[in-house]
């Protein structure tokens, strides 16, 4: 069983292009650092791999997809998990991850981040009928009755994310989407804020049934989200 995502947003694709490159723009005006992917498989190897598999596509749900992630992305969240200068805690919190970013220069951050980024992400599929059209409904129009916008708005319609902005969604693991959610709702992940006030507007029927469409997006042919038959 297939699902597409409707026309509607050919709008917001064109509007995310122009922020991409405005975004792009920017970025040119002073040179980008180096980043050195060989020893970011390294470090993935030794580091990460048990979790997160040597390419970035993790064995258990629970643990996220890192392969084809934007680089920034996975650099953020990278320093995300540092107690910078000025903080008391980190902004995102887990004790495995916070242990290991500590651990990690910024070069290694970024050139492990750079590593993940350049795999491929295996494809997935949703994994519950009954729950497939609210997730749709969700990712691709939102629920106005409770002023949430649509997911595909900022992810794009196939999850391939925004560099820079918004991550990459396609394929990731709907046991993970479905904690980060409801960890945004509580305020036990505090780096975006509007992720936190979207999330705290959804019930855990809603959360579960849009992280299993997430789980189920192509977007290696754009086509929205698949249902393990």
């Amino acid at each position: 069983m297939k699902f597409t995502i409707s026309r509607r947003f050919a709008g917001t694709l064109a509007l995310a292009a122009c922020m991409t490159m405005s975004v792009t723009a920017g970025a040119q005006m002073k040179p980008a650092p180096k980043v050195d992917p060989v020893r970011g498989q390294q470090i993935a190897s030794q580091v990460c791999a048990a979790c997160h598999g040597a390419d970035g596509n993790s064995a258990a749900s629970p643990n996220p997809r890192l392969a084809q992630q934007h680089y920034e992305y996975l650099y953020k969240q990278l320093l995300d998990y540092t107690v910078r200068q000025g903080q008391q805690r980190p902004a995102r919190e887990n004790a495995i991850m916070n242990s290991i970013a500590a651990q990690l220069s910024d070069d290694d951050k970024r050139n492990v981040s750079a590593w993940f980024a350049g795999q491929s992400a295996q494809l997935d599929t949703a994994r519950s009928k009954q729950t497939l059209e609210l997730g749709q409904r969700i990712w691709g129009a939102g629920l106005s009755e409770k002023a949430v916008p649509a997911c595909a708005g900022c992810h794009n319609p196939a999850g391939l994310g925004i560099p820079i902005l918004y991550p990459r969604l396609a394929a990731q693991r709907a046991d993970y989407v479905e904690a980060t959610l409801k960890d945004f709702r509580q305020g036990a992940r505090r780096n975006n804020a509007a992720m936190q006030e979207i999330a705290a507007k959804l019930s855990d029927a809603e959360i579960r049934a849009v992280a299993d469409f997430v789980q189920g997006l192509r977007a290696d042919k754009a086509r929205g989200s698949e249902l393990k038959q």
